[in-house]
């Protein structure tokens, strides 16, 4: 039986081919008058076609598996949306904290002054914060997908 995690692999893989296959067939769309392409365009659609069917079976396969499996008290898929969440809250305030810091270069005592509107120690501390939950749940979402059937 696969595993969550080899379907995952599997997943990004379609996706790398569709990726390639797309290159290929976009170098062979048109040629100088007279010349053929290097690829037959047509049957480059047809893998397309067939690797595209391939990613719709494992997505939707992943998805059952996501919304059947438990992780502690709710399911994988809202495990994910809250991993994904804590990515972009850790991101703002890593961002804020940056922002906020005021380095001083000031050559002239006519120069405009900027001071923090945040606490930027403050700030960095609840970046670090979240990045250890993302940290904590990613592990257990890559636990999961190790020993969890795909459905």
């Amino acid at each position: 039986m696969t595993k969550l995690a080899e379907a995952l692999i599997l997943r990004a893989d379609c996706q790398k081919r569709l990726t390639q296959l797309e290159q290929r067939l976009l170098r062979n769309a048109k040629v100088q008058q007279g010349d053929q392409p290097t690829e037959n365009p047509q049957a480059l659609l047809g893998e397309i076609n067939q690797v595209a069917g391939e990613l719709t079976d494992w997505i939707q396969r992943i998805n059952r598996t996501n919304i059947a499996v438990s992780l502690g008290d709710k399911s994988l898929a809202d495990a994910l949306a809250q991993r994904d969440v804590l990515k972009l809250q850790q991101g703002i305030y890593r961002r804020l904290a940056e922002a906020a810091s005021i380095v001083m270069n000031q050559y002239s005592r006519s120069e405009v002054r900027f001071e923090s509107t945040v606490d930027v120690a403050t700030i960095q501390k609840r970046a670090d914060e979240l990045a250890q939950a993302y940290r904590d749940l990613d592990a257990q979402i890559q636990a999961v997908n190790w020993t969890a059937d795909l459905l």
